[in-house]
């Protein structure tokens, strides 16, 4: 990957100062008050006290009091479709969860897809996410370009995204749980992650479209088809994911079909690697964890969604603890309507406090490091993301925490990851502002919110045949 080009002396300038400034650095490095000097599209300072006053080609000049500055939000596992399915089935486990949402899911094309791409992605782009990765792997016969679709709609928005481009060739004719017409067959899948990944992924430093090779998980794709996603995500160089060890059943379902669990069975397809990440991973044993750490194989932490499913808690202090790289997901906004990263900052503090670490589980740095440098590192963009550091892409919030909610925590690390949600001020992604005071500053909320609404009920009644 090609390193930034270094500012040259006409370049436009963006200066934040007298705020708070938890960089996230190695160290984490947290500035009581301090300033950032964006340059273009790349942080060019970072520091302690006011920016300097002589500063050439300063287009912009924040006062940041009151305010806390941190890397944007990186968001490592979502399913932007499920943003018109919230709400129903609220009381089932994963594998019942499934059963009940697939045949609607399977009936989505591209003009909901779109929808949902901007309802999804603009709620967690509105709560501080610059970098949201995408997990899509529904893609019903007639549907239209759901990849090009879904493209188009979050470039609207402005976020960098990492579209994992998913797939699934198991019904329930070969013992999946995904009903026969919501499938593909392994060829076809193969051959259009192929072609989504040579049309669209861009590997330049500062890209705002990544592509990953996808399959969904154990129970719902062949073993053919993750070997051979695999030899392809590899040949082709991007990253690769899928769902791991989420739940009992899916411990249970593995060790019936394959005679192992799901991390052994992962490593015989070729699916442990430094170009791996996997949702959940709630259900791993020590050997797990260790083959995780020798690999370099990340997680995606997804607390709410985990709750939400009666899932489990994942053993997120022991992963840390041997090396495990892990990042926070929202996961699809059917199984976590809020649909906000923000608040998994809070929750993952709080659910790993009830295993058994208890309190010593997280602390607020450390909440704040896995939803941002953690999450970088997940999604393979460590040297441009998550962090506060010259030379590293100025996506980047200024949240507010002089207000009501947070104003007597004196601590702002504190307050943004165990106080209420905290509204944003600012957020820039390469140094560009796509939400002002709280709002989208790129498309029009409420006619994202009505085309959401309106294709939301349009897939209910296509669902009922109606």
């Amino acid at each position: 990957m090609a390193a930034p080009a270094s500012p040259d002396s006409a370049t436009e300038r963006f200066v934040i100062e007298n705020c708070a400034v938890a960089t996230v650095d190695s160290h984490d490095t947290v500035h009581p008050t301090g300033h950032l000097v964006i340059a273009g599209d790349t942080i060019e300072a970072v520091g302690a006290g006011p920016a300097p006053e002589d500063l050439a080609h300063v287009t912009r000049r924040i006062d940041g009091t009151g305010h806390l500055v941190t890397p944007g939000l990186v968001n490592t596992h979502h399913h932007f479709y499920q943003w018109i399915t919230r709400g129903l089935a609220t009381d089932h486990n994963l594998f019942d969860w499934l059963v009940a949402l697939y045949p609607t899911w399977a009936r989505i094309d591209a003009p909901m897809l779109a929808a949902a791409t901007q309802g999804s992605l603009g709620m967690m782009v509105r709560g501080g996410v610059t970098t949201a990765c995408d997990h899509h792997y529904v893609f019903p016969r007639g549907a239209g370009d759901l990849v090009a679709a879904e493209l188009a709609a979050a470039a609207a928005i402005g976020a960098r995204l990492t579209l994992a481009r998913g797939s699934m060739d198991r019904g329930e004719k070969d013992g999946g749980l995904p009903p026969d017409f919501a499938v593909e067959t392994t060829e076809g899948a193969l051959l259009a992650t192929e072609e989504a990944i040579d049309t669209h992924h861009d590997a330049s430093f500062g890209s705002l479209v990544h592509l990953a090779a996808a399959p969904c998980s154990p129970f719902s794709v062949s073993t053919e088809l993750l070997r051979q996603s695999a030899e392809l995500a590899r040949r082709k160089g991007v990253r690769m994911h899928t769902h791991g060890s989420e739940t009992v059943e899916e411990e249970t379902f593995c060790h019936e079909l394959f005679g192992m669990g799901p991390t052994a069975y992962f490593e015989t397809t070729g699916w442990l690697g430094d170009d791996v990440w996997m949702a959940h991973c709630v259900h791993m044993n020590d050997a797990d964890i260790d083959a995780f750490a020798r690999t370099g194989t990340g997680v995606a932490h997804c607390p709410s969604s985990n709750a939400r499913l009666a899932a489990g808690i994942a053993r997120v202090p022991d992963m840390l603890a041997a090396g495990v790289p892990v990042g926070l997901g929202v996961d699809g906004t059917a199984s976590n309507e809020s649909g906000e990263l923000h608040t998994e900052l809070r929750n993952a503090l709080l659910i790993n406090r009830l295993g058994a670490h208890k309190e010593a589980a997280l602390t607020a740095r450390k909440a704040l490091r896995l939803g941002t440098r953690g999450g970088a590192r997940v999604l393979g963009r460590a040297a441009e993301l998550g962090s506060l550091e010259p030379g590293k892409l100025a996506d980047l919030v200024l949240w507010k925490l002089d207000g009501l909610a947070h104003s007597s925590i004196a601590d702002p690390v504190t307050a943004l990851v165990f106080g209420a949600a905290a509204p944003v001020t600012l957020s820039l992604v390469g140094g560009r502002p796509v939400v002002e005071d709280g709002h989208l500053t790129r498309v029009d909320e409420d006619a994202v919110a009505r085309a959401a609404r309106d294709e939301a009920r349009r897939l209910t009644r296509i669902a009922a045949g109606g």
